[in-house]
């Protein structure tokens, strides 16, 4: 217990940080399935015309 007391605004610090990387991997992820499926309707698109 007295290393969560001591070393706790690291704790909190770690925590915040992989909370921060999760949020921009899963932008970053969704980012990449929308630009993938706007080339796609893109493709439909002039193949039609």
């Amino acid at each position: 217990m007295e290393f969560l007391e001591q070393n706790s605004i690291y704790i909190v610090l770690f925590i915040v940080l992989v909370v921060w990387t999760g949020i921009f991997l899963f932008l970053y992820k969704t980012d990449n399935r929308l630009s993938d499926i706007e080339k796609e309707l893109k493709g439909e698109l002039s193949d039609e015309k």
